[in-house]
């Protein structure tokens, strides 16, 4: 590694620390997954900075600092199986993959299923399996999960996911217009129904229902 690349990463780990994320397992899994490998071509210079950087499809892959902060707010523990709904460059799912016992992630983008997976592959990330559906349905063959994680804003929590969800389970979900301010919301499920708490205001691209056409 060069010293610029070095100095780089380090810098992009001091980031994560001053913006709220102070959870040593979520820390050290996004220490061991290095972004560089999930932004390509023009914006490939910029992986190690602290903003959302274009991907295909006309998506994002999204900001470090909220990676982390949604990660750490899903609370993973290393025998929970979670849900990724909105694959993306499949840089979240990695990081999942070093905190749980096994992963789901879902896209409507058959294009980024197919270059995520071959990441997976390289990385040696057995326990992550990528499926082009639509996400706002989940996953009902596998369900329930203790964990689900949406990278995508929708209006309300998914009736479909939130299902979906084990007692006891954890869901962290951007809620809110696509075209206005948004929150990242954490759902609990609880016995006599859901608790919900506001985390922060964020911005993600809005969850769309059916597969999309450039597939």
């Amino acid at each position: 590694m060069t010293d610029d690349l070095a100095e780089r990463k380090m810098q992009f780990m001091f980031a994560l620390r001053s913006k709220g994320i102070t959870d040593m397992a979520v820390l050290t899994a996004m220490e061991k997954v290095d972004r560089g490998l999930f932004v390509k071509g023009l914006f490939a210079d910029r992986a190690y900075e602290d903003t959302p950087l274009p991907i295909p499809c006309g998506q994002t892959i999204s900001q470090p600092s909220v990676v982390g902060l949604m990660t750490q707010a899903l609370n993973v523990s290393p025998r929970d199986k979670v849900l990724e709904v909105g694959t993306g460059s499949g840089y979240q799912a990695a990081i999942l993959s070093h905190l749980a016992r096994r992963v789901y992630t879902v896209d409507r983008h058959r294009r980024l299923v197919t270059e995520a997976k071959q990441i997976f592959q390289d990385l040696d990330l057995a326990n992550v399996t990528a499926f082009s559906a639509d996400g706002s349905f989940g996953l009902p063959d596998q369900a329930p999960f203790d964990r689900i994680i949406v990278t995508a804003a929708a209006e309300d929590p998914p009736g479909p996911l939130l299902a979906q969800l084990k007692l006891g389970g954890i869901m962290v979900v951007p809620v809110g217009q696509s075209d206005a301010v948004q929150s990242m919301i954490k759902v609990v499920r609880g016995e006599d129904g859901f608790d919900y708490e506001e985390i922060r205001p964020v911005r993600f691209v809005p969850l769309v229902e059916g597969m999309a056409r450039d597939n």
